[in-house]
């Protein structure tokens, strides 16, 4: 009889997870996860088709977190530059969180074309939290656009946030 194992899904994802966390992109392997959950490499296959599509599940996962972050804060603080500064600090952190992933040159290699093709989508969910401060849908989609580009690229946010609230 088949052993049932609880959530695998779920701990395959943490199991990816936290071997990116530790080792990084290169290191991780659909048999290293699977071997840590006690599953067998087909069994994975049967959640995930990919390396890639195991990692972004967590990826994925952790971006939500930053979304919903950004709605709360905006909730209890509605002033734009506050809404702004959350947007930055969120997206700095999740960067921060991922190293291993951003700054792995095979990672790179293997996420820069999905990066590109899921860009504008990145660009309207942080675009969507700042629609009511902006007098129309280019301004909000700008000022995510430069808070995603800049802070990427490393800049802070007590340099970004006194030209983008400007901008309002």
């Amino acid at each position: 009889m088949p052993k049932l194992i609880e959530n695998p899904e779920g701990r395959l994802v943490a199991e990816a997870r936290r071997q990116a966390r530790e080792r990084g992109y290169s290191a991780v392997t659909i048999r290293s996860v699977a071997a840590a959950c006690g599953l067998g490499v087909g069994t994975v296959y049967n959640y995930f088709p990919s390396k890639d599509a195991l990692l972004a599940a967590f990826l994925l996962e952790d971006w939500k977190e930053c979304l919903r972050a950004i709605e709360a804060a905006k909730a209890a603080r509605p002033e734009a530059s506050w809404v702004l500064g959350e947007i930055c600090r969120q997206l700095k952190a999740y960067l921060a969180h991922h190293r291993s992933i951003f700054h792995d040159p095979a990672a790179a290699q293997a996420v820069s074309p999905v990066i590109s093709r899921y860009h504008g989508i990145l660009r309207e969910q942080l675009a969507a939290p700042l629609r009511s401060f902006c007098p129309n849908d280019f301004h909000a989609q700008f000022l995510a656009e430069a808070l995603l580009t800049w802070t990427v690229e490393g800049r802070e946010a007590a340099e970004l946030l006194p030209i983008l609230e400007k901008l309002l």
